[in-house]
């Protein structure tokens, strides 16, 4: 991990990290789930019951009908917990086990509007270190717009009521109102094997999928003891 990776980690929360697993090793699991997808999509039941939930709830719905399988063997590797520990200072617990993202096709228009914005560990001001890594896989390849799991870069450092005013606005002016509070969006697009790794205190929100593919990610989260 080069010096500039950990600054702009510590920076902006957030670290794309291309090709960081080869490609043809996540080809079975990408075919996999893929297949089993399809084959819940396929089912007339399932794809009724999936219509008409909310778009994020389909997610849910969608991520919990497929199965891990290998992918902590694939995912979670050595190397990875070396980075994760390189970023945070120290060595992480361990990680929660590997869990899927899956979104549905042709979700809708793709849009920064109603989203779910969350954290997953709250910003402790008097905590300088980082409490929690978690990571974010792209087990195929995944377009922009493609539903790609959505972070607030530089959204751990920003003042909260700042940060809660700028995201009433509406589409057209949330990113420049966010980029005056030095917050940027990132979406996690890009090739099979892409990984970001994000701090825990950092806004993120599932996304809809606006494409004709299914998305297809995966993540785990990883704690410290301190």
């Amino acid at each position: 991990m080069s010096p500039q990776e950990i600054e702009q980690f510590h920076r902006d929360g957030v670290l794309r990290l291309p090709g960081f697993h080869a490609r043809a090793r996540l080809a079975q699991s990408a075919a996999r789930l893929r297949d089993e997808a399809q084959r819940r999509l396929a089912t007339a039941s399932f794809a009724r019951a999936l219509r008409k939930l909310p778009v994020f709830q389909q997610i849910t719905r969608l991520s919990g009908a497929l199965t891990a399988g290998e992918l902590d063997r694939v995912l979670l590797t050595p190397e990875l917990t070396a980075r994760v520990g390189e970023l945070a200072g120290r060595a992480p617990l361990g990680g929660q086990g590997a869990q899927v993202l899956a979104s549905p096709p042709r979700q809708g228009a793709w849009t920064l509007d109603g989203l779910g914005w969350h954290v997953d560990l709250a910003a402790d001001p008097q905590q300088q270190r980082v409490p929690g890594i978690q990571a974010f896989f792209l087990v195929d390849d995944v377009a922009p717009r493609g539903g790609a799991t959505l972070a607030l870069a530089g959204s751990h450092r920003a003042t909260p009521g700042d940060l809660r005013a700028a995201l009433r606005a509406r589409d057209a002016g949330l990113e420049a109102r966010l980029a005056a509070l030095g917050v940027r969006v990132v979406e996690m697009c890009g090739r099979a094997g892409d990984t970001y790794l994000m701090d825990m205190r950092v806004l993120h929100a599932p996304a809809v999928n606006a494409t004709p593919n299914l998305r297809l990610m995966a993540t785990c989260r990883c704690l410290f003891a301190d």
